[in-house]
């Protein structure tokens, strides 16, 4: 049966709430999942893709990158929660990292065998988690962001990394696409880029329905993406 709960952690004295789901017929540790969520906090979208997961067998973690209940609703209230961290990953990479150690102490989890994916700016999130060199196995961009930092120390990238793409996305030109494919391939890292046609930006969000700003939902992307997220990790866990 699922299970959900709540659990507070910290990144240094900014507390955080993570939302943790899982299925208590599975017995034994098994590997866990983080959820990054998008620009406008750890929503009911985030929570509901770790629920999905517990559902698959891992344990779902959706993280919060922001603070406890900080949500944005405008665009301009989401615009100024990612702007201090897309300005110093340093710190995302550091929040972004006090989530992971937390999973990695619950009594379920498989502390070596711990993924990642994210949607929109939570997909830049979750790659630059495996930039930073954490010992992830496997993140997922969904519709993310792929500009490299400028600011963060160069590590070994130890994870895989699976990366799944509108080709109309006007928020990831193709000049972008092309320096992260380069990026990874310098960097000497199993990538795999998956690219829909006629797809724009949050493809995965139902409620995406903007094409002025260049968001709007495609339930054949959504679908496909899902599917290749679910090969990935069954690739990467054996399971």
């Amino acid at each position: 049966m699922l299970q959900t709960k709540k659990i507070e952690y910290h990144d240094g004295k900014t507390l955080l709430e993570g939302y943790y789901a899982y299925n208590d017929k599975i017995s034994g540790k098994r590997p866990a999942i983080l959820v990054a969520h998008d620009w406008s906090g750890r929503n009911e979208f985030a929570c509901q893709k770790a629920e999905k997961l517990a559902e698959l067998g891992y344990i779902g973690f959706a993280l919060d990158m922001f603070g406890k209940e900080v949500r944005g609703n405008t665009k301009d209230e989401k615009m100024a929660l990612i702007k201090p961290l897309m300005e110093n990953r340093n710190a995302l990479v550091q929040r972004i990292l006090s989530a992971f150690n937390t999973v990695k102490t619950l009594e379920q989890v498989d502390h070596a065998n711990v993924g990642a994916i994210g949607f929109c700016f939570g997909g830049l999130c979750v790659l630059d988690l495996a930039r930073a060199g954490a010992a992830v196995q496997g993140v997922v961009s969904f519709h993310g962001l792929l500009n490299a930092p400028q600011n963060l120390k160069p590590h070994a990238i130890q994870a895989k990394v699976l990366v799944l793409h509108g080709h109309d996305d006007p928020m990831v030109p193709s000049s972008l696409v092309t320096e992260f494919q380069q990026e990874m391939t310098a960097a000497k890292v199993d990538w795999q880029m998956h690219i829909y046609g006629n797809t724009m930006h949050a493809f995965t969000n139902p409620q995406a329905n903007d094409p002025g700003f260049g968001t709007v939902y495609n339930p054949i992307a959504d679908s496909r993406s899902w599917m290749l997220m679910k090969n990935f990790f069954i690739e990467i866990f054996n399971s």
